[in-house]
């Protein structure tokens, strides 16, 4: 992709606005209320484990179940974050940890 120095500044520019316009949009909708309308609250409560439930079956679809080699590396690595987080309730923990481990096991021990 060619374009050069002004093409890249014009880019920039607008991904900065758009950046700036969608992290100022909530405080522009809801402006000095102290009270979030109940539908916002609600999503607030129900989003992230949704999100995550998502994130937990979309890294889970290619597996194989033909193959321990194929599946117990992502088996193991998804159980120790499960393990990891409860305990700990540290999400980059987890998540660095689970990932290092997986890493581990397909890279050394599942070759």
């Amino acid at each position: 992709m060619t374009g050069g120095v002004g093409y890249s500044l014009a880019v920039i520019g607008v991904v900065s606005l758009c950046t700036i316009i969608l992290r100022a949009f909530p405080f522009l909708v809801f402006g000095g209320r102290k009270e979030l309308p109940a539908l916002v609250r609600r999503l607030g409560d129900v989003l992230p484990a949704s999100i995550m439930a998502v994130l937990v079956v979309y890294c889970f679809r290619n597996v194989d179940l033909q193959e321990a080699g194929h599946f117990l590396p992502s088996l193991i690595a998804g159980l120790l974050v499960a393990a990891l987080h409860r305990w700990k309730k540290n999400i980059l923990l987890s998540i660095g940890v689970g990932t290092i481990c997986y890493m581990v096991l397909v890279q050394a021990v599942f070759v």
